[in-house]
C-alpha cells in the first residue's frame, strides 16, 4: 500500500468520524427534544389536577399572563422556545368572568387577589367587564386585594377595583392617558415607485391612510379625538369612583407627574401612596406575608396564602358541574373575533364559510336562542354580508339573534351586527365606521427603474387590466368606484332597515366615522349597553324561558393544534417574558409588530371584488 493510499484513507476515517458524531449528536438532541415536548405535554395534561380541590377559606388567585381577548388565536406551530413565532400569550376574558362569579357565589372562597404583573394588555372594554365581575364579587361581602411591582395602565384599571392595592417601593403606576399614533408609509412607497389607488366613500374612512398620506387628516383626527376622550372618560371616572378620588385627580396626576415626582425625589411608588392610588408600599414578600395573616397559609408551601388559580378553580368547577343535571333549554353562544375575510379562516379571524358553518351549527341544535359576540374592526364586505345571511336565516328559523360587542364591532364587524334581533354594547366599545373603501396597488413604475417592461394585447381595454405590473387604466378605476358608491349605499340600507331608519338619516353619522358604545346608543346604533352576561340574559327573555344552560360552539381543534395549544399554554406564558429580557433582539423585533402591523393586514385583502369595510383607528384602547 502506497503512502497515497495510506494518507487517503486516514483522510477519510478522519472526516467520516466526524460526520458519525455530526449524526449522533443531531440524533440525541432530535431524541432530547422530543423527551423535552412529552414532559410538557405530560405537564399539560396531568400536572394542574393535583390542585382541583378547593381549599376551604382560599382566595382566588386572578394572575392572567398575556393580552386579554374574547378568543384564542390558532395555535402557531412550534412554541418560542423550540424556534416558534412569538406571539403574545392569550387569556379569554370569558373564562376569567366565569371563575370569578362562580367564586362570587361559592362559601369556600373567602376572598380574591389581583396579581397583574404579567398580564400585557387588555381594551378598556374587555377590563370594564372583568371589573365588573370584580364587583359582583365584592358583593357578595368578599374582600379583594391586588398585589404588584408596577402597574401599568390596564393592569391599575382592574388594581383599582381591590380594597387594598399593594405596591412594591421600587414600582410605579404609569398612567398616561389614551392615544391613536401610527405609521404612515406614502413617501416610502413613492420611493419604492408603487402606485396606490385608492377608491372610498366617506370623509373619516381613513383605513387607507397611511398608504395614501404622510400625517392624519384633519377628518380623522377629529373623529378620532373625539371617541378617545370618551374612552379616557370612562376610564378615570370609574377608577375615581372606585378609589374614592376627586373626578379630575388622575388627568391632574398626569399632567402635574414632573411636579409631583420631584416632591418625592423621583420617587415614582412614593409619589403613587401620595397621591392615594394605592394603599401601602410593600414587596411581594411583605405582602404575601399580610395576605397569609389574613387568609390563611398554604399548606403546601409556607411561604405563600391559601388560594386557588382562577383558570384551575374554573376546570375544576366545569368537571363538577359534568354530573349536574342539564337544563332542557340551550342559548348558543359564538365568538367572532379578527379581521373578517371570505372563505374559511383559523381562530382568531373571521372566514365566511369558517363562521357560517358555526352557525348552521346553533340552527342544527335546535337551541332556544343565538349570542353572537363580535370583537372585529371588519375586513371583506363580501364575506361580512355572507355571515349576516346566515344570521338572518337563523332568524327565519324562530331562533332569536342578540348581538354582543366586544371591543370593536366596528365597519364590517358593524354589518354583521345588523343581522340580529338585538344590538349590546359595551360603553367602551367602538362601533360605527360605516364606510367603504377599495384599494389597488400597482408596481408598473418599480418594475420599468429595474428594467423590466409589460407589454400584450387583450379583445378588450379592461382584459389584463387588473394586473399588478400595468397601470390602472381609468375605466376599471371608474368600475371600482362605482363598486365602492354601490357598496356603501347598501351598507345604509342595510343598517336603515336593521334600526328603524332611513339611509338618509344612517348617512349622517356613516362615512366612516366611529362611535364609543355609549355615543351609538344615543345614535341608535346599538339597543342597549352592557356585557356578554347582559346579551345572554337578554337572548333568554326574548326566547321566553327562564332556566337555561349555554353551549359555546366553536371550531373543534385537531389533536395536533390541541397539543401545541396545551404546550403553549402551560410554557409560553412562563418564559416568554424572561426570552423577551435575555434576547435583546427579540424583544426588539418584537416592538416591531404594531410598526408593521398595517403591512401584514395587507394579506387579508382579499375580497372578490376588492371591496373592504374596515377600521384603521380602532385598536380600543
Amino acid at each position: 500500500m502506497t503512502d497515497s493510499s495510506n494518507e487517503k484513507g486516514l483522510f477519510r476515517s478522519f472526516f467520516g468520524a466526524i460526520g458519525g458524531s455530526i449524526t449522533w449528536l443531531r440524533r440525541v438532541f432530535t431524541n432530547l427534544v422530543f423527551l423535552l415536548i412529552l414532559v410538557f405535554l405530560g405537564i399539560a395534561i396531568f400536572g394542574k389536577d393535583e390542585q382541583l380541590v378547593v381549599p376551604q377559606g382560599a382566595a382566588l388567585r386572578v394572575a392572567p399572563s398575556g393580552f386579554l381577548v374574547d378568543e384564542l388565536s390558532q395555535p402557531s406551530g412550534l412554541p418560542i422556545f423550540f424556534g416558534g413565532s412569538q406571539g403574545p400569550a392569550e387569556i379569554r376574558v370569558k373564562d376569567l368572568v366565569d371563575s370569578i362569579d362562580k367564586a362570587a357565589q361559592d362559601k369556600r372562597i373567602s376572598a380574591l387577589v389581583l396579581e397583574l404583573d404579567n398580564m400585557v394588555g387588555g381594551s378598556l372594554s374587555k377590563l370594564d367587564e372583568i371589573g365588573a365581575a370584580l364587583q359582583r364579587f365584592k358583593a357578595a361581602d368578599k374582600p379583594i386585594y391586588a398585589v404588584g411591582d408596577n402597574y401599568t395602565q390596564a393592569q391599575y384599571f382592574l388594581a383599582s377595583h381591590a380594597d387594598k392595592v399593594y405596591l412594591n417601593p421600587m414600582g410605579s403606576v404609569m398612567l398616561t392617558g389614551f392615544g391613536v399614533y401610527r405609521n404612515y408609509y406614502k413617501s416610502a412607497l413613492e420611493k419604492l415607485k408603487v402606485n396606490f389607488h385608492v377608491f372610498r366613500v366617506g370623509d373619516y374612512k381613513d383605513f387607507i391612510e397611511p398608504y395614501t398620506r404622510d400625517d392624519m387628516s384633519p377628518a380623522s383626527r377629529e373623529n378620532n379625538q373625539r371617541w378617545l376622550h370618551e374612552l379616557w372618560s370612562e376610564y378615570t371616572e370609574q377608577v375615581t369612583g372606585l378609589r374614592n378620588l376627586p373626578t379630575e385627580s388622575i388627568d391632574l396626576f398626569i399632567d402635574e407627574l414632573p411636579q409631583k415626582l420631584q416632591q418625592h425625589e423621583g420617587d415614582w411608588a412614593r409619589t403613587a401612596l401620595a397621591n392615594k392610588l394605592v394603599d401601602q408600599l410593600a414587596n411581594r414578600n411583605l405582602a404575601v406575608q399580610e395576605l397569609r395573616k389574613t387568609i390563611g397559609e398554604d399548606e403546601n408551601d409556607e411561604r405563600s396564602y391559601k388560594a386557588i388559580d382562577a383558570l384551575t378553580y374554573l376546570r375544576s368547577q366545569k368537571l363538577s358541574e359534568v354530573a349536574a343535571k342539564k337544563e332542557p333549554n340551550k342559548i348558543a353562544l359564538i365568538t367572532a373575533s379578527g379581521s373578517i375575510v371570505d372563505g374559511r379562516a383559523p381562530a382568531g379571524r373571521i372566514g365566511s364559510e369558517s363562521l357560517g358553518e358555526l352557525i348552521a351549527q346553533a340552527r342544527k341544535k335546535e337551541v332556544d336562542a343565538l349570542v353572537l359576540r363580535i370583537d372585529s374592526g371588519g375586513g371583506s364586505a363580501f364575506a361580512s354580508e355572507a355571515i349576516r345571511q346566515e344570521l338572518l336565516a337563523t332568524r327565519e328559523a324562530d331562533i332569536p339573534v342578540v348581538i354582543s360587542m366586544g371591543s370593536l364591532a366596528a365597519s364590517g364587524g358593524y354589518w354583521i351586527a345588523t343581522g340580529g334581533d338585538r344590538i349590546w354594547a359595551s360603553p367602551a366599545t367602538l362601533t360605527g365606521s360605516i364606510g367603504v373603501f377599495g384599494a389597488f396597488p400597482t408596481f408598473e413604475d418599480s418594475l420599468e427603474a429595474l428594467g423590466i417592461y409589460t407589454d400584450g394585447v387583450g379583445t378588450s381595454d379592461l382584459a389584463g387590466s387588473m394586473r399588478l405590473d400595468r397601470a390602472l387604466p381609468e375605466a376599471a378605476a371608474s368600475i371600482l368606484q362605482q363598486g365602492v358608491d354601490n357598496t356603501y349605499a347598501r351598507f345604509l340600507r342595510i343598517v336603515a332597515e336593521s334600526r328603524g331608519s332611513t339611509p338618509k338619516e344612517v348617512h349622517k353619522i356613516a362615512q366612516g366615522q366611529v362611535w364609543t358604545g355609549r355615543a351609538a346608543k344615543n345614535l341608535g346604533l346599538v339597543d342597549d349597553l352592557g356585557n356578554l352576561n347582559d346579551a345572554i340574559a337578554d337572548a333568554a327573555q326574548l326566547a321566553e324561558i327562564e332556566a337555561y344552560d349555554v353551549i359555546e360552539i366553536q371550531r373543534e381543534l385537531t389533536p395536533g393544534e390541541r397539543f401545541l395549544r396545551a404546550l403553549s399554554d402551560n410554557v409560553d406564558a412562563r418564559i416568554a417574558a424572561s426570552l423577551e429580557a435575555n434576547l435583546p433582539l427579540g424583544a426588539w423585533l418584537n416592538s416591531l409588530q404594531p410598526v408593521l402591523a398595517p403591512i401584514g393586514e395587507l394579506q387579508s385583502f382579499r375580497d372578490p371584488r376588492g371591496l373592504y369595510v374596515r377600521c384603521l383607528p380602532c385598536l380600543a384602547p
